[in-house]
């Protein structure tokens, strides 16, 4: 089993280092750019940097509200 782990382990931190290099790159680097450069085109536009993280970070506290609801509600019907 910490076999298995340790591959669970280095395949997230591989992915949130590739997701966060990537991101770093669209946000910091790109604009300095030119636009006519064929970089540009394995890259989302601009406003997308701002949209994509806006819209995951609403759907995890929405979740996030919704866990800590049932949770309140289970623990309320176990004292009744």
């Amino acid at each position: 089993m910490e076999l298995a782990d340790k591959t669970v382990g280095f395949l997230l931190s591989l992915t949130s280092l590739s997701i966060f290099t990537y991101y770093t790159f669209w946000v910091v680097i790109l604009p300095f750019v030119d636009s006519d450069h064929f970089i540009h085109n394995y890259f989302l536009p601009q406003e997308y940097a701002i949209l994509i993280p806006v819209f995951a970070g609403v759907v995890l506290l929405c979740l996030l509200g919704i866990f800590v609801g049932t949770v309140m509600l289970k623990s309320k019907k176990k004292k009744a």
